[in-house]
């Protein structure tokens, strides 16, 4: 969720609003420090963790942002105190904004819209470094058939970027969600020339002899971390043994994912097909994210610096 950009509309549309933030949890709690929840005057958008403490939450930051701007932290043990079985404890941080703040909040919104980025005492009071706007996980997929279809769908609401890619006229729906940049390419094989680093690579076109050739791009990219081929053991095997003759090395043809999605689904269904695979997907971007966390001396990419309050 971009937060500024909520924060930015509600304060527009409303005159005022609230954030809530996680801001540090011991023992067991249903979101890590870093969720978020803008509260308004008509709903909220994002979650904290659901149940009784979100319920609480939300009740405080209403009253809070009639009085105008301010900043309440608090502290929820969430057994004894709210009955919630997690029994570890959360801290928030209630900021409630008026239109006084719609400058800061303006920079803000522009900032996170333009990528991820630090900040470290923004939140009176807590010397923490927040990150805030999102880098999602590029992620290439062809074919626009009834699978790619359902896919794509599965994957509107989570952290990906969706280059689909289709060589057919025509291919594509007419509406489709706000992650996906459709592009209906002669020559698919190339869009693959420019991937980032940690892409994401699934194959479900209207042709095997592409497939193999996408498949055989992908696999030779080092930029390419992951590559999935929808189809059965039989084609795996016969790709393989392709592969193999036109060279690929031995352990990228061994990575390659075939059949696709998380095992356990039976159903041969596009939806249920498709949200086998996006579960994959996500598993394999949690894995890519936790090595790139091992790595000694890692930094976040985007800029920090110490800031105040909006």
């Amino acid at each position: 969720m971009k937060v500024w950009a909520k924060v930015l509309a509600a304060v527009e549309a409303h005159g005022r609003c609230a954030l809530v933030s996680v801001v540090k949890t011991e023992g067991s709690a249903p979101r890590d420090a870093g969720a978020r929840m803008v509260v308004t005057p008509a709903g909220f958008h994002g979650t904290i963790g659901g149940g009784t403490l979100e319920w609480r939450a939300i009740a405080l930051a209403q009253a809070q942002f009639v009085s105008g701007a301010s900043v309440r932290l608090s502290t929820h043990a969430l057994g004894p105190e709210l009955g919630q079985c997690c029994g570890g404890r959360m801290q928030l941080a209630i900021e409630s904004f008026d239109q006084t703040a719609v400058a800061a909040i303006r920079e803000l919104a522009k900032r996170e819209a333009e990528g991820r980025f630090s900040i470290r005492g923004r939140i009176q009071g807590l010397d923490i470094i927040e990150t805030f706007g999102e880098s999602p996980r590029r992620l290439y997929l062809f074919g626009a058939g009834h699978v790619g279809r359902a896919l794509v769908l599965a994957l509107a609401p989570l952290p990906f970027d969706v280059f689909w890619i289709d060589p057919r006229p025509a291919a594509f729906p007419a509406a489709m969600p706000g992650n996906v940049t459709p592009i209906e390419a002669l020559h698919p094989v190339s869009e693959l020339r420019n991937a980032p680093a940690g892409s994401l690579v699934y194959i479900m076109s209207h042709s095997h002899a592409l497939d193999l050739a996408i498949a055989d791009a992908a696999l030779r990219s080092p930029e390419i971390a992951h590559v999935g081929l929808i189809g059965s053991a039989t084609k795996r095997a016969r790709f393989e043994k392709r592969l193999r003759e036109a060279g690929v090395a031995e352990d990228r043809i061994a990575s390659l994912i075939c059949p696709i999605g998380v095992p356990g689904i039976a159903s041969k269904e596009p939806a249920a097909i498709a949200a086998a695979t996006a579960a994959q997907a996500l598993v394999l971007d949690e894995k890519l994210k936790a090595d790139i966390d091992r790595t000694p001396h890692h930094r976040d990419s985007g800029d920090m610096e110490r800031g105040a309050r909006a």
